[in-house]
């Protein structure tokens, strides 16, 4: 790859990178939420029963400390309440509140708004190959994460 093809290849990953961040935290902050917290609340209104934290950090991909971080964030906000998982006196259930659950509705309209604002002006075929690539720039660097690992 040509100097020039590495620096625009880095420049355009990094700005489009740091605008979505900043425009999903701005349409988050409107629901009161964080970046990745919106994530948390979408898989759990997927669950009616609820998860535990060990079921939420393997379906994340993260470490359990990272959920208890950011659970204790959400439970002021009143997302969700824990209950207790019978037959198992330590480990505890992630339940969304009538809260949690409307704001599903309010995450999945902030996803859309991030999305069409983001593919605007393309046509169905290149944001289908804009997916596409996609993957394969994360599938890429994530032979890269490994390695550091």
């Amino acid at each position: 790859m040509e100097p020039s093809d590495v620096l625009a290849t880095n420049k355009a990953l990094v700005k489009a990178a740091k605008l979505y961040r900043n425009a999903q935290a701005d349409l988050l902050a409107g629901l009161a939420l964080h970046p990745g917290q919106d994530v948390l609340l979408w898989m759990l209104g997927q669950e009616p029963e609820g998860l535990t934290v060990s079921e939420i950090a393997t379906r994340l991909g993260v470490e359990q400390p990272t959920v208890t971080r950011s659970l204790s964030r959400l439970e002021h906000g009143g997302w969700f309440v824990r209950k207790s998982v019978p037959g198992d006196r330590r480990a505890t259930r992630i339940v969304l509140t009538d809260k949690g659950r409307t704001g599903i509705s309010e995450i999945e309209s902030a996803w859309r708004t991030l999305a069409e604002t983001a593919t605007a002006g393309m046509a169905n075929d290149q944001r289908a190959t804009l997916i596409e690539l996609l993957e394969k720039v994360r599938e890429n660097l994530l032979t890269l994460a490994v390695e550091i690992d």
